[in-house]
C-alpha cells in the first residue's frame, strides 16, 4: 500500500507520520479543496499546492501536475488558464527557467524597439520602463527558486539571455546600435553571481521582510487538507440502499383516471415506506414511481425487499384503484457514503452507492430483488441464500432472488391476476 506523509507537530518542529494513501479521485478533490483553501486566502494555484496535494495523496508531483492539466481540459477554461496548466505541468525548477527566458525575451524587445524608432522621453521612453517591469518580473522569479544554483542558472538566463535576445532583436528590426559580442561573457558570469547572492541575501532576511518559508508555506497548507480531510471522514459510513421501481407504469398511467393514478401511487409509497421503517430503513428519495430507501446493512434491506415483494398482494387487492397490477423490480447495494451532519442521511444528495442500487435494480426481472455482490455476502447464508441466477452491471456482478411464483405479466386485470411460474432467465448483462 502506498503511503503520504501528514504532518505532526513534535516540539517546535514538524514531523511526518505515514497514512494510507488516497485513491486516483480523491487527488482531484483534493486538488479541489486546495485551490479553494488558496482562493479563500487570495492566492492561486502553485507549486506549493502541487506538493501539498502529492504529500497529503502520496501521489507523485508528476502526478498532481498532469492532474491540474486535466481539470483544466475538462474545465473548458479560457486559453490563458489553459496555458496556465500546461505551465504548471512542468517541474519547478523548468517553470522557473521558462519564465526568465521569457521575461528576458521581452524586455530584450522592449529595448530593441526603444532603439529602433526611439522615443520623445530619450532613453527612458515607455519601451524602456515596460522593459525594466519585465526585467524586475524575471528578478523576483530568481529569487523565487528553491537554491543558490537554481537562482544562479535563472541569473544567467536573466542576464545573458536578455543580452543574446537584444542583440539578436536589433539585428533583425536593424536598430542603430552596435553590439560588442566579448561583453556577454562578464554579463553572464555577473549575473549568475548576483542570483546567487541576492538569493542568499532573501534567505537571511526572509523573517524581515514577511516573506514565507516555502517549505513552512507547504507543511501548513498540507496540515489544512488532513485536516479537512478527516472532518470529511468523519461523515462516511457503510449504508445499504434499496432501489424500488414500478414496472411499466407509464403504461399504466396512460390507461387509468388521474384520481385513481393519485390514490394508487400514493399508496404504494405509504406502503413501501412503512415496510421500510418497521425494518430499521429511511426513505431516502422518491422519483416519480421508484423510491430509493437507505438501511444501515444489507440484511434488514433485503428483509424489507422481500416484504414489499409479498406485501404487493394485498396492495394490490385492497387499495389499486388503476384495474392493473402493480409488479416491481428492486435492486440492492452497499457502499460508503459521506453524510455532512453524519447523521441524516438524506443529506446524501450524489452518491455512486445509489447509482449502482438503481442499475442492479433496471437488470433485475419483474417481481425479483437483484442483490449486489458487495451485499449479498453481509446476508445470513451469503450469496446461496439469495439465489442462483445471476446478472452483472458494469464491473458489478449481482445475484437475482425470485419468488417460487411471480405476479403475472401486466396487463391482467387486479381480479384476474394469477400466480404463475417464471422459468429461470439467462445472465443479464448492463453497462451503466
Amino acid at each position: 500500500m502506498d503511503l503520504y506523509s501528514a504532518p505532526e507537530r513534535e516540539g517546535d518542529a514538524l514531523r511526518v507520520s505515514p497514512i494510507p494513501a488516497l485513491s486516483e479521485d480523491s487527488v482531484d478533490q483534493m486538488l479541489v479543496l486546495a485551490q479553494r483553501l488558496r482562493a479563500a486566502n487570495g492566492g492561486l494555484l502553485d507549486e506549493e499546492v502541487i506538493d501539498a496535494v502529492a504529500e497529503a495523496t502520496g501521489a507523485p508531483a508528476e502526478y498532481v501536475r498532469l492532474a491540474v492539466k486535466i481539470r483544466a481540459d475538462k474545465q473548458r477554461t479560457n486559453p490563458l488558464e489553459t496555458i496556465r496548466a500546461q505551465y504548471l505541468t512542468l517541474e519547478p525548477n523548468t517553470r522557473r527557467f521558462v519564465l526568465s527566458g521569457l521575461m528576458s525575451a521581452l524586455a530584450a524587445l522592449m529595448w530593441a524597439l526603444e532603439w529602433k524608432i526611439g522615443s520623445s522621453a530619450g532613453n527612458y521612453g515607455v519601451l524602456t520602463m515596460v522593459a525594466t517591469i519585465f526585467m524586475a518580473v524575471g528578478g523576483w522569479n530568481m529569487l523565487l527558486s528553491r537554491d543558490p544554483k537554481g537562482a544562479a542558472i535563472n541569473g544567467v538566463i536573466l542576464g545573458g539571455g536578455c543580452f543574446g535576445m537584444f542583440a539578436i532583436f536589433s539585428l533583425i528590426l536593424q536598430a542603430p546600435v552596435r553590439i560588442h559580442a566579448t561583453a556577454i561573457i562578464p554579463i553572464v558570469i555577473g549575473s549568475a553571481v548576483g542570483g546567487w547572492m541576492l538569493y542568499r541575501l532573501l534567505e537571511k532576511y526572509r523573517p524581515q521582510l514577511g516573506l514565507k518559508d516555502p517549505a513552512k508555506e507547504r507543511q501548513e497548507l498540507l496540515q489544512q487538507l488532513v485536516q479537512l480531510q478527516d472532518k470529511l471522514k468523519q461523515g462516511e459510513q457503510r449504508v445499504t440502499f434499496l432501489s424500488v421501481d414500478i414496472v411499466g407504469s407509464t403504461r399504466m398511467k396512460e390507461k387509468a383516471d388521474v384520481l385513481s393514478v393519485e390514490y394508487t401511487f400514493s399508496e404504494y409509497h405509504r406502503f413501501v415506506e412503512r415496510i421500510t421503517l418497521r425494518n430499521g430503513g429511511r426513505v431516502h428519495s422518491t422519483a416519480g414511481d421508484g423510491v430509493t430507501c437507505a438501511f444501515e446493512n444489507p440484511a434488514s434491506a433485503y428483509a424489507a425487499a422481500r416484504t414489499i415483494q409479498s406485501g404487493l398482494v394485498e396492495l394490490n387487492q385492497f387499495r389499486n384503484k388503476i384495474g392493473e397490477p402493480i409488479v416491481l423490480r428492486c435492486g440492492i447495494h452497499t457502499g460508503t457514503v459521506n453524510m455532512p451532519d453524519g447523521t441524516d442521511i438524506t443529506s446524501v444528495n450524489f452518491s455512486h452507492v445509489i447509482d449502482v442500487a438503481a442499475h442492479v435494480q433496471k437488470v433485475c426481472p419483474a417481481g425479483g430483488i437483484a442483490i449486489s455482490d458487495a451485499s449479498s455476502i453481509q446476508i445470513p447464508g451469503g450469496t446461496a441464500a439469495v439465489g442462483t441466477e445471476r446478472a452483472q452491471v458494469g464491473n458489478v456482478g449481482a445475484t437475482i432472488w425470485l419468488p417460487r411464483a411471480t405476479p403475472a405479466r401486466a396487463g391482467h386485470s387486479i381480479a384476474d391476476a394469477t400466480l404463475s411460474v417464471q422459468p429461470p432467465s439467462p445472465v443479464v448483462q448492463s453497462t451503466p
